[in-house]
């Protein structure tokens, strides 16, 4: 028997791929430091398991398909604080981001149609993507620009008859990139004028530092029927496993896609929904110290890496990821060389190849993403670790 080819093409996760060789590591006695996964280590608040600890029914049922009423409720107030009015109909509850997007891509995409992508991008989009048959079609950016987005006219260049969306994060992962007001409104212009889609995906909205100015898509009025937006509690509550997500739109035709969609995969799970809305009476001094404690950390691995000698990187203004350049020929050797075959007093560290966040070939090979998501004195020994490891393996490549 066959399996179906778009499965059996399908490229490994550049942030997982590598986990047996970390597990191996750790067979053979070594501690390692997992910066290769945006898990953060900050608390999920006390709200979401006091709604699960008085969750108290005879049966556990299906949710409505769209979202719990009080959940979809919840999210609506939330975005009311941001200036942001949405109603009952343009917000649906999804398994996670994970679904939002693939549901956004099977309501806007047939078979071989195109999505533009500023790259380096999120390596789960490329991969609904290929199980979609749809086009990846990059918008190249640059590491020494920040991986801040080219002009208006070489974006529009990559724009043909079978173009639908353009997709983005912003705050990005894996780039740590805040796009300026100027990039968002541009991007919103060029979505308008050429009567095409723009998927944004904001679950890393209030991770911006510097008092860097943000400008959601959802804000500018004018692009209201080109717009899906995508969200999630993951990142902003710390709860990456509660798989609880959001798509949003004011396009009446999407909102009936959407609906169905819903309905074809019957629910998202009810009792996480029923958490889910208690996180929203989580007070605001919460995020106020999470977004203060990844700054420091920004900060400090950014410090760090300036400090370690052939290593390039431009300091990110959101999330909590830093990509950069190493002075290796083949970041994902030289990873698979640090777990395997390199330790520091018996620690070591696993990062994410980058070349797993492109689609163009030969780009990101010596560039890696590092999610700051451990507490400082962890991130300085893998920062100390990573300096040790750069120097042995350049001693080593020289022999």
């Amino acid at each position: 028997m066959e399996l179906n080819k778009r499965v059996q093409n399908l490229k490994p996760s550049a942030i997982r791929k590598l986990l047996p060789f970390a597990a191996e590591a750790k067979q053979k006695g070594k501690k390692v430091y997992h910066l290769n996964m945006g898990q953060p280590d900050i608390n999920t608040p006390k709200e979401f398991f006091e709604a699960l600890k008085n969750y108290n029914t005879d049966v556990i049922s299906y949710a409505p398909s769209s979202g719990h009423p009080e959940l979809i409720s919840e999210v609506i107030k939330y975005y009311s604080n941001l200036n942001i009015s949405y109603n009952t109909e343009d917000v649906f509850v999804t398994v996670g981001g994970s679904e939002a997007f693939s549901f956004a891509l099977m309501a806007v995409c047939n078979e071989l149609d195109e999505v533009l992508m500023p790259e380096p991008y999120y390596s789960n989009y490329n991969t609904y993507m290929q199980l979609l048959n749809i086009k990846a079609v990059p918008i190249k950016t640059k590491s020494e620009d920040g991986f801040h987005l080219p002009s208006r006219n070489d974006i529009e260049k990559l724009i043909t008859s079978k173009t639908k969306a353009i997709l983005l994060s912003n705050p990005g992962n894996p780039t740590g990139t805040v796009y300026t007001v100027d990039e968002v409104k541009m991007i919103a212009d060029i979505a308008k004028d050429n009567n095409i889609f723009v998927i944004s995906d904001e679950v890393y909205r209030e991770f911006v530092y510097d008092n860097h100015p943000y400008l959601s898509f959802a804000s500018l009025d004018y692009i209201k029927e080109n717009l899906i937006l995508i969200d999630s509690i993951s990142k902003r509550f710390s709860t990456c496993g509660a798989r609880i997500g959001f798509l949003l739109t004011k396009n009446k035709e999407l909102q009936s896609a959407f609906f169905q969609l819903c309905q074809a995969r019957l629910a998202a799970p009810i009792v996480e929904q029923i958490a889910a809305t208690a996180l929203y009476q989580t007070p605001k001094s919460y995020l106020d110290c999470v977004i203060h404690e990844y700054e420091k950390r920004r900060d400090l691995v950014y410090e760090c890496l300036s400090n370690i000698e052939g290593v390039f990187c431009k300091k990110p203004e959101g999330a909590f990821y830093i990509m950069a350049t190493l002075p290796v020929d083949n970041a994902e050797n030289f990873i698979q060389w640090m777990l395997l075959d390199f330790d520091y007093c018996n620690e070591t560290l696993m990062v994410a190849p980058a070349y797993g966040f492109y689609s163009t070939d030969g780009l990101g090979l010596n560039q890696v993403r590092i999610a700051y998501v451990l507490n400082e004195e962890d991130l300085k020994r893998s920062m100390k670790i990573l300096s040790k490891a750069l120097e042995e393996y350049s001693t080593k490549s020289k022999k």
